[in-house]
């Protein structure tokens, strides 16, 4: 497929946990700090996110938990260009300003035509990507290597935009970052979320992975490497 290759970055706790539990109120990078145990490593994680992709794909949900809706002052600008798909809309008029503010390039990629996004439609560093019933992921990867001459390109979403990413073939590499943490929950976010397989006709949708890379870090963390083998041999 001709699309960016594409690396699935996150943090997890060991039972693969990406949120400290159900509640929007509830985050990893607001609750790990608090954590004697956990937070002595934790700069480990953000450490490596500065060498990740200069492309980074976020969802609006996620960023907003995270507090870019908030006034912020001193934003520096970031050699980082965001891609940040937001339907609901989940940024507000705030969140997207202060986006534009830390982007070398911000895109949003939407289906609601009232995005506030619109009102910054004379941004130089803003493109707005707009679907008009639902995001085809599978064009959009194509549109964004074709059109944008995005090569390489860092996921960083939640549970359920990860699980359409791999069941469409979209994640290429996984690098994990492992907390020494247990949080448990059946509503709390997964590294991958989303429908669960009902009869062995899905089996193919499983992802094998081969392990490319393992490293022990500071303070009980690890940091995990993956290829992922998008086609899945069923005996």
């Amino acid at each position: 497929m001709d699309k960016p290759i594409t690396t699935l970055f996150i943090l997890t706790s060991v039972d693969g946990k990406i949120s400290t539990g159900s509640s929007d109120k509830l985050d990893i990078d607001k609750d790990f700090p608090r954590i004697r145990g956990i937070k002595e490593g934790l700069k480990q994680y953000y450490d490596i996110e500065q060498t990740t992709d200069l492309h980074s794909l976020n969802s609006g949900r996620v960023l907003a938990k995270v507090g870019v809706n908030k006034p912020q002052k001193h934003l520096t600008k970031l050699p980082v260009s965001f891609l940040v798909i937001d339907n609901k809309p989940h940024l507000n008029k705030t969140g997207v300003a202060n986006l534009l503010k830390k982007s070398k390039k911000l895109y949003i990629i939407t289906t609601n035509k009232n995005h506030p996004a619109f009102q910054e439609i004379n941004a130089d560093n803003l493109e707005i990507i707009k679907y008009k019933n639902k995001i085809d992921f599978v064009d959009l990867f194509r549109k964004l290597k074709r059109d944008y001459g995005i090569d390489k390109m860092t996921i960083q979403t939640g549970g359920t935009l990860n699980s359409i990413f791999l069941r469409n073939k979209l994640i290429d590499k996984i690098s994990i970052v492992v907390a020494p943490a247990l949080i448990g929950g059946e509503d709390t976010p997964s590294l991958i979320d989303g429908k669960s397989l009902s009869s062995t006709k899905e089996l193919s949708l499983i992802k094998v992975l081969k392990l490319t890379g393992v490293k022990k870090l500071n303070d009980s963390y690890i940091h995990l490497k993956y290829d992922v083998i998008n086609k899945t041999m069923i005996d």
